[in-house]
């Protein structure tokens, strides 16, 4: 059975948190692993960091649809 991912901790947003507080730091978040950004990085800096960015787009996707919350 697959483990249920805590998307507001994936964020680090409280449950309670408004859409502009997803949204901000799901920006902030992307921003840091974009995996663009991490081109000087070595290859397992890119693969974390690539792993990283597709869990908080994830969370940012299901946060930001009020039905999926």
């Amino acid at each position: 059975m697959a483990e249920q991912k805590d998307y507001y901790k994936i964020l680090g947003v409280e449950k309670d948190a408004s859409e502009d507080d997803i949204k901000r730091s799901y920006r902030k978040l992307a921003m840091k692993y974009h995996p663009d950004r991490w081109v000087n990085g070595t290859d397992e800096e890119k693969k974390e960091a690539e792993a990283k960015f597709k869990e908080i787009s994830e969370a940012n996707e299901v946060l930001s649809d009020p039905q999926k919350r």
